[in-house]
């Protein structure tokens, strides 16, 4: 969703390049294009403002700064106040001294809080924890039901309760249910305490009532306020809302991998003085990610993001798999298409292709990445799996066996063409070739010139 915001920004910083010195018209000029990236990308106008007078103040007081050009020196200063924006340090989660921590979810309805407290319970639980959720929205049809299926979904414990079918719904049985819940989660010795609250459509008397009652009876070390990206400043405005009114310590920003301008990544921080703890990137459960400011600014300012892509390859790929696949290929054993097709199931276990070149930086043996992955073809990987699930297993392991009628006959059997399945094969020869090359002997000699081309292509492409 930064996506815009980083190519206003790039655009932005061309101003100033070719220019032997800061001087206030270039830097003005620069601003002025910075500023117009900010408000298009929605970020709210004070701080904008606010941003603006302290880059001007520093780029100005910058101009002695001979060891980096006009246009690196104006790119660091953005990217360190950038940086100042959304909260120099990772913020911490906070755990009760008594267990259980008792986590309250506050947002509007939509926003997303019943998917998020089932994602969140799954984080918790690869740090060790044993979480329970319980939904005290007693007014939104089916709304308990959801989170019963979310909590399924993550294996997390849930504490379903009963409603008095002779009570009217009300902040009454909210609050039973929640000091029910609690009570529960001490005696089946869960550590954490995920409440889902009641929504609405937008901020009302009722509603903040209902959430001050909840705040004083579980007194939460957490209160998270679940914010749709999508929904821009509407966002940052009701964030404040339940900011004044309940002293959230932390936001999640949801529906990340959607086409949001991203200015309430930005805004939030600023506006409620609450930090961004995580992001929702996608609709399956494990979609979701601690918030690190300054990776964040590094995909803003096209440097990627490396350290999240090897956290996520880290947890996702088999090493065992990874470090066989490699002796096998660089010992010159071969390279069969059953060896392809696992390699394409350890890259699909990280995500889309597409988020992952955009975590690459678009610099240096990199530049162009951004573009690519807007014109990567998903369904292709799914087109190479079917094909090489076709094939007999005495094809996936020698290739040469396969034939014209046999190439007809995978088509056939994959839903694909056989030009298609020649392509595959035409492929697969290439990456053969290659792993050969870097085997014994030649290995070194190959990684050599692949270095020596990377470190060209970093040097001249700037």
């Amino acid at each position: 969703m930064f996506e815009n915001l980083s190519d206003k920004l790039q655009r932005s910083f061309k101003t100033l390049r070719g220019q032997g010195t800061i001087t206030d018209e270039n830097v003005s000029d620069a601003l002025r294009e910075i500023r117009l990236a900010l408000l298009e990308s929605d970020v709210n106008l004070e701080v904008v403002k606010s941003l603006m007078e302290r880059i001007r103040e520093q780029a100005m007081g910058a101009r002695v700064a001979t060891a980096l050009s006009p246009s690196e020196q104006i790119v660091k200063i953005v990217a360190d106040e950038l940086t100042n924006v959304l909260g120099k340090d990772t913020a911490r989660f906070k755990f009760a001294s008594q267990p259980p921590t008792v986590i309250l979810m506050a947002g509007l309805q939509g926003s997303g809080k019943t998917t998020t407290s089932g994602k969140l319970a799954q984080w918790l639980k690869k740090g060790g924890h044993r979480p329970m959720l319980v939904s005290v929205d007693v007014y939104r049809p089916a709304a308990r039901e959801q989170l019963a299926i979310v909590a399924r979904a993550t294996g997390a414990n849930l504490y379903e309760g009963k409603l008095d079918p002779g009570t009217t719904p009300g902040t009454p049985e909210v609050l039973r249910l929640a000091k029910e819940a609690r009570r529960d989660a001490a005696n089946f010795g869960c550590d954490i305490l995920i409440v889902d609250t009641a929504g609405r459509l937008g901020i009302d008397t009722a509603l903040m009532d209902e959430m001050s009652e909840l705040k004083k009876l579980l007194n939460p070390s957490e209160i998270l306020f679940v914010a749709d990206a999508m929904t821009g400043q509407d966002a940052v405005n009701s964030a404040k809302a339940f900011n004044d009114l309940l002293a959230i310590t932390g936001a999640v920003l949801t529906k990340m991998d959607g086409d949001a301008r991203g200015g309430a990544a930005l805004s939030i921080r600023q506006v409620t003085g609450a930090p961004i703890k995580f992001l929702g990137t996608g609709e399956k459960p494990d979609a979701f990610e601690a918030f690190h400011p300054d990776r964040i600014v590094s995909r803003i300012m096209g440097m990627g993001d490396i350290a999240t892509l090897l956290e996520r390859a880290e947890e996702k790929l088999d090493r065992g798999k990874a470090e066989t696949f490699a002796k096998k290929a660089l010992s010159g054993e071969g390279f069969t298409l059953e060896d392809f097709r696992e390699q394409l199931r350890q890259i699909k276990k990280m995500g889309s292709m597409k988020s992952i070149l955009k975590m690459l930086p678009s610099v240096g043996p990199f530049a162009g990445m951004a573009q690519a992955a807007e014109n990567v073809d998903e369904g292709q990987f799914t087109r190479i799996e079917s094909i090489i699930n076709s094939m007999t297993n005495k094809e996936r392991h020698n290739a040469d066996l396969i034939n014209g009628s046999r190439r007809k006959r995978i088509a056939a059997g994959s839903g694909t063409s056989v030009q298609e399945v020649n392509n595959l094969l035409r492929q697969y020869g290439q990456m053969s070739k290659m792993f050969k090359s870097m085997g014994g002997g030649g290995g070194m000699k190959a990684q050599q010139r692949m270095m020596s081309q990377m470190q060209g292509k970093q040097k001249f492409g700037r």
